[in-house]
């Protein structure tokens, strides 16, 4: 039996339009051997769980360039909760301050990677996160 693939929903919340750290970041999961959905720019945050459970993922990746990290990754947090999908992994990207990266992660994201991180890091510690449940 061949072991399922790692899902993993790639988006940027809000009105950052950035997005060629993401795409360099889907291409590398891809090539990995996960799959991946990228959901593109300027999400809301019902838009990326509503795909999130549709698609059934176990990760969702964030980029946030435009300093709204404090308000995307807990209302997604808040709604993996409100749907009864907290499985489904958070992770993130982008240009976070230390201490905004310490709350996230008290409050759940399980992982947020500052500009220059290798793509081999995220896929490494993505297969950490998700563990024994694929591959």
């Amino acid at each position: 039996m061949m072991a399922e693939k790692i899902r993993v929903l790639l988006a940027k919340p809000g009105l950052d339009g950035h997005d060629r750290g993401i795409k360099v970041v889907a291409r590398a999961l891809r090539d990995s051997g996960m799959e991946v959905i990228y959901l593109g720019i300027r999400n809301t945050p019902e838009q990326i769980v509503e795909t999130a459970i549709q698609e059934d993922v176990d990760v969702i990746g964030l980029s946030i360039l435009s300093g709204s990290h404090m308000y995307h990754f807990p209302r997604i947090l808040q709604l993996l909760k409100e749907r009864k999908a907290e499985d489904i992994v958070v992770i993130g990207g982008g240009i976070i301050p230390q201490e905004d990266k310490e709350k996230l992660e008290k409050m759940g994201v399980k992982a947020i990677f500052g500009p220059g991180t290798s793509t081999q890091e995220i896929i490494k510690k993505i297969k950490e996160l998700i563990g024994n449940k694929k591959n």
